[in-house]
């Protein structure tokens, strides 16, 4: 019998529980697919506390890849043994799922699945920032918080082959390294550091082109002062808490700011857009602009990974294996 992880209720891990689940057959333009693996994202954790609503009980994971088992009716150009790897869309902690078949992204042989499995949203976001956020390049200086995470990872090394200058913040001087290790041009390291003032000394006061903040909370403000003037501030998630109100006077006219708050779910919502973006992962993992790094747990042990990625312990991109 296969199995999934179920969302009972809002709130802790407690809230998830391991359930039995039958074949489903695919619909018209879907696909049922085996998974080999599903990627644990901060999405999974804001819509288990509730701050993303979802129709209860749901099944988490809006990444994943695996081989295709069945085809709906009108599904061309996909057939059973297919492996493919998709995103944007919830169900993923389970080992079989259905799919629409337009969100199935058939994977090269040279494209390993479990690699596709764990980066294949977190690659979707990198390419959005990077390509309609800003149109960063030669020259674009890029700061990344939390860089030895599984998105900044893939940001830093994904920004240093366009050529960006790249400054990261890590909270200790082991994810520095993480971080040094994939490009990271310079590293502000401790929670606790002066971010604003060091970001000053780096660029000679002239501030960062694009600023990728995830952290939310209080880090916000201060990612608007490490912008320099015209510069781009994406708020990309709030691990930290929710973000304080920012009056517009914050933005300009003075400093003249652009603030972003794009979703990589709307992004991915597109289906143009998608399939172009999906096929510039696929060729960041093949350059190796996207590895192979992070942890592994078991589908049962859903919730541990959903906790480590909470609390700062995972590096990398987290994943479950099915």
């Amino acid at each position: 019998m296969d199995r999934k992880i179920e969302l009972i209720g809002t709130g802790g891990v407690e809230q998830l529980r391991i359930v039995e689940c039958v074949l489903q057959e695919p619909g018209a333009q879907e696909v049922r697919i085996r998974q080999h693996a599903a990627g644990v994202n901060y999405i999974d954790i804001y819509q288990r506390t509730g701050l993303y609503k979802l129709p209860l009980p749901a099944v988490l994971g809006v990444e994943g890849a695996g081989v295709i088992e069945a085809v709906g009716e009108g599904v061309t150009g996909l057939r059973a043994g297919d492996r493919i790897a998709y995103a944007g869309i919830p169900g993923g902690y389970a080992s079989t799922r259905l799919l629409p078949d337009w969100r199935a992204v058939k994977l090269p042989d040279d494209i390993e699945t479990g690699v596709a499995a764990g980066a294949f949203l977190r690659g979707l976001t990198a390419h959005m920032l990077l390509t309609r956020t800003c149109q960063a390049g030669e020259g674009t200086v890029v700061l990344v918080h939390a860089a030895a995470g599984g998105l900044g990872t893939i940001l830093v090394r994904w920004a240093k082959a366009l050529g960006c200058t790249v400054i990261g913040t890590a909270s200790s001087e082991h994810k520095a390294e993480i971080a040094r290790a994939n490009g990271a041009d310079h590293v502000i390291i401790g929670r606790d550091a002066d971010i604003v003032a060091e970001i000053g000394k780096l660029t000679d006061g002239k501030g960062c082109d694009f600023v990728i903040d995830g952290i939310g909370g209080d880090m916000l403000a201060k990612s608007l002062g490490c912008a320099g003037k015209f510069a781009v501030v994406a708020s990309i998630g709030q691990a930290a808490g929710p973000i304080p109100a920012i009056s517009v006077e914050d933005l300009g006219p003075i400093r003249s700011l652009s603030l972003a708050r794009p979703s990589v779910m709307a992004y991915a919502a597109e289906p143009e857009t998608y399939r172009i973006a999906a096929q510039s992962v696929i060729e960041a993992i093949r350059q190796g602009i996207i590895q192979d790094a992070g942890q592994e747990y078991a589908l049962t042990d859903a919730a541990r990974a959903q906790s480590d990625l909470e609390s700062g312990r995972t590096t990398g991109h987290a994943r479950l294996l099915m």
